[in-house]
């Protein structure tokens, strides 16, 4: 867990919040400075650029407000910090967000959906595991404690039948433990592409097992939040388009924020989306994913009810 300086959301920053910000942050608070904390991912993952790219969107388009981002393990962590008062925004995919009967965490709401993550399962070219059930027994990845490849991965392997050497490891841990030969599989529940599986794909020969016996499974089991899907072909360099399943992310809040203040940042995070894919960075730099930020979708958290200030927001913006 990294060390976290600001260990609890004060009382004084909500009401701050509250008294600070107008119907669309016209502007800037009298009572002061509004400080938001956005919990994002680990090292080598797209929440971490999403999250980064998201806070510096914010931080400037609503007036006395500065998001800054706090890594974490993704998204059961990120879920965690959220309900702990570590965070007041967070990202997670909907199947780690809905619980047994359908329903968000108590105190906790939706702002958007975001996009959505692929699940992939990767091996190096040369691995004799030619398919899911050749996990068995084998070293594989199972993402980040506290992630939502975590949650999925178990999921898949619990209905498959298959019981794999389970490593706890980031994104970027898994693609160079595997590369060094640690690990014989990864699982990554993520946007496409995502940064650790494109450095090792430019480095060395890997390939994606498909799941699409899987996808199956999920959606028979737990209908709602996954959908079958395709990593393309020009996701990865040398690498075929596979077939898996996919999640939707969500962008989370805390209830006791105010109405006025997620009014706004709903508003920022749906403005100028090619701010936010670009943010200033180079094409290596880039946040694809940013793209399939849109209103039509963002609407769409399934069962995970909208924050009041988000759904005040889409009510304005109706197309």
């Amino acid at each position: 867990m990294v060390p976290n300086p600001e260990p609890r959301i004060s009382r004084r920053a909500v009401l701050l919040a509250a008294g600070g910000l107008l119907a669309g942050c016209s502007r800037r608070s009298e009572a002061g400075p509004v400080h938001l904390r956005l919990a994002t991912g680990p090292a080598g993952a797209v929440y971490r650029r999403v999250g980064g790219s998201l806070a510096g969107h914010i931080s400037e388009q609503v007036p006395g407000v500065t998001v800054t981002t706090v890594p974490s393990g993704a998204s059961a962590d990120n879920i965690r910090m959220l309900r702990d008062g570590e965070a007041h925004l967070g990202l997670t995919s909907l199947d780690a967000l809905i619980t047994a009967d359908g329903s968000a965490p108590a105190g906790l709401s939706a702002i958007c959906r975001l996009y959505d993550s692929h699940l992939h399962l990767l091996v190096m070219a040369g691995s004799a595991i030619e398919e899911f059930r050749d996990l068995r027994g084998r070293r594989v990845s199972l993402g980040a404690r506290g992630s939502g490849t975590e949650f999925t991965s178990l999921r898949v392997l619990e209905l498959g039948r298959v019981s794999a050497d389970g490593r706890y490891l980031s994104q970027a841990e898994s693609a160079a433990a595997l590369r060094d030969g640690g690990i014989d599989a990864m699982f990554s529940l993520t946007g496409v592409p995502t940064p650790a599986i494109t450095a090792l794909a430019q480095r060395h020969p890997i390939r994606l097992i498909p799941l699409d016996a899987q996808a199956d499974a999920l959606l028979t089991a737990f209908p709602g939040p996954y959908a079958p899907a395709v990593i393309p072909a020009t996701a990865y360099a040398g690498v075929r388009a596979t077939r898996t399943v996919a999640v939707p992310n969500v962008l989370l809040v805390r209830d006791d924020l105010p109405g006025d203040l997620v009014h706004a940042v709903t508003g920022a995070v749906f403005t100028h989306t090619g701010t936010v894919a670009s943010a200033g960075r180079d094409d290596a730099e880039a946040v694809p994913e940013a793209w399939r930020i849109n209103v039509r979708t963002g609407i769409s958290t399934a069962s995970i009810p909208l924050h009041p200030g988000a759904a005040a927001w889409f009510r304005d913006h109706k197309r």
